[in-house]
């Protein structure tokens, strides 16, 4: 072979070497205030709050992290409900808008459980997902609401709801409305069971959800900037013909108008629960004797089993024997 036709040609090889590594689309993210581009981990480490002020949205898993002990959870399973009760269809099948939508969030629906301890207090933990179809209210989640209230119950534990929707989902039709009831309902049990019922409004909390389990809290906590309404402001404004004030419909205009009780920053939003918990349930951990010992979440999962047939009350605490008259 002539040595001038074996040679390699200048340039970069096609083959990658097994060092070079593929940069994350994700690794950087735009803040939707200032523009600034954020280094993910860094964002992550702030609990997903920008440099700006500004909350970004977040999952259940993320929620979980940020709000319980030691980012130890034990998931709680969800009931399945019927799929496409109507065989809804508008351009799209409702079918097919769940397929999309699970394979999305790697999950059922817009709905998560967990329970564990916040500073050092047992606690359910409901989250609303608005990736998965805007975190609409349909049977599934009216399902979710109630398992949750129900584990809360069992283990006499306070019930902590995330939400985050845009009201109820307009495929399910009535079905999607009676669960607003069905919410309320539950909440009643936690009451009769009492146990407090905390709701963390996040952005964006409207429609049915706002006009249900939402505001129905023993306390009402915001986060900063965060729409809480029932309609949006473009169809006020478009009923009403006027100019609606600035800031209207937020977390801050409505804490000064005296719809919420408190705005608090997400990184303090862990410390908040924990205070409000160790006072609501400081009466009850004195009754029950908690020593604060670490949660058994293999005996909490076996009480979670799906069990087949109707569905079973739950166990309520009895309540504190009355002393002995002197």
């Amino acid at each position: 072979m002539n040595w001038l036709s074996n040679f390699a040609r200048p340039g970069l090889s096609k083959k990658k070497p097994d060092d070079v590594r593929e940069t994350p689309d994700n690794l950087w993210i735009k803040d939707p205030l200032s523009g600034e581009l954020i280094y993910r981990a860094e964002l992550e480490a702030a609990d997903w709050v920008t440099p700006s002020g500004f909350h970004m949205r977040i999952g259940p898993d993320a929620r979980f992290k940020i709000m319980f002990d030691e980012q130890a959870w034990q998931t709680i399973p969800l009931p399945k409900v019927t799929p496409d009760p109507l065989k809804f269809k508008d351009d799209k099948k409702y079918a097919d808008r769940l397929k999309s939508a699970r394979a999305k969030v790697q999950r059922e629906d817009c709905m998560a459980a967990g329970y564990g301890r916040i500073g050092g207090a047992h606690a359910v933990v409901l989250v609303q997902d608005f990736e998965f179809m805007g975190g609409s209210l349909g049977m599934a989640a009216g399902e979710a609401f109630i398992a949750a209230a129900e584990a809360a119950i069992r283990r006499n534990a306070a019930m902590v709801m995330v939400t985050s929707s845009g009201g109820a989902r307009m495929q399910e039709g009535i079905l999607s409305l009676m669960q607003m009831p069905r919410t309320t309902l539950a909440i009643q049990m936690l009451r009769e069971a009492g146990l407090p019922y905390l709701v963390v409004l996040a952005d964006p909390t409207t429609g049915g959800v706002t006009a249900s389990y939402a505001m129905l809290g023993d306390v009402h906590i915001a986060e900063p900037d965060a729409l809480i309404g029932f309609a949006g402001p473009r169809v006020i404004e478009q009923t009403i013909r006027q100019k609606l004030p600035e800031g209207f419909q937020r977390s801050e205009y409505l804490l000064d108008k005296g719809m919420v009780d408190m705005v608090v920053d997400r990184r303090k939003l862990k410390a908040t629960i924990a205070t409000l918990l160790s006072v609501l349930m400081h009466k009850r951990a004195a009754v029950q004797g908690d020593s604060g010992e670490t949660v058994d979440f293999a005996e909490a999962a076996a009480e979670d089993a799906p069990s087949k047939g109707k569905r079973k009350p739950p166990k309520q605490a009895a309540p504190p024997r009355a002393k002995a008259a002197e």
